[in-house]
């Protein structure tokens, strides 16, 4: 049961990274004309949805997002949507630089800051993590962001890091070229 659940937190979270990536390239794909789906791929991602929406996630996650945890993260998104979507500088305040999911002993850190009076987490690899090691609680810091998830099993927001920067020195710079941008 337990190989279950972390199968498909694993799909959750390479969901939010695909749709982020996606998200992250829209200049990209506008600039080319639209691919239509078929409507055999049409349908078949609709039946995946149903499908996924019929598994106990799938009924979690819709529970969660109408449950008022849901609603304010989703508000939360609401209120930096614009930014993301422009990728503009953000002002936030470190809250958090230790932060660790319950009953998780290594993976990801996590940065949580406040920006305007809302929380929001930052994941990052243990490598890149490091470059921002200097980080204290209260800093205060400009965070630029390409996509933006959601996840039951977080209490905030998730903001992918793709810059960083404190006192006009940049901290952390995602480098999208090695993936021609993906």
């Amino acid at each position: 049961m337990k190989n279950k659940k972390n199968v498909i937190y694993a799909m959750i979270l390479s969901l939010v990274v695909v749709s982020g990536v996606l998200f992250a390239n829209r200049e990209f794909r506008t600039e080319r004309s639209p691919r239509l789906l078929s409507i055999n791929e049409k349908k078949a991602l609709l039946e995946a949805r149903k499908k996924w929406e019929a598994s106990p996630d799938g009924i979690k996650f819709k529970k969660w997002e109408i449950s008022p945890e849901g609603k304010k993260v989703r508000a939360s998104h609401d209120k930096i949507k614009k930014y993301i979507n422009d990728f503009a500088n953000m002002e936030a305040v470190v809250t958090s630089v230790t932060f660790q999911r319950a009953n998780v002993k290594s993976g990801p850190k996590w940065l949580i800051v406040r920006i305007d009076s809302e929380q929001y987490m930052m994941q990052f690899i243990p490598k890149d993590f490091q470059q921002l090691k200097s980080l204290k609680v209260n800093d205060r810091i400009i965070i630029r962001s390409r996509s933006a998830g959601y996840s039951p099993n977080h209490p905030y927001l998730i903001l992918s890091g793709d810059y960083i920067e404190q006192n006009s020195r940049i901290l952390f710079k995602r480098d999208f070229s090695k993936n021609n941008g993906c």
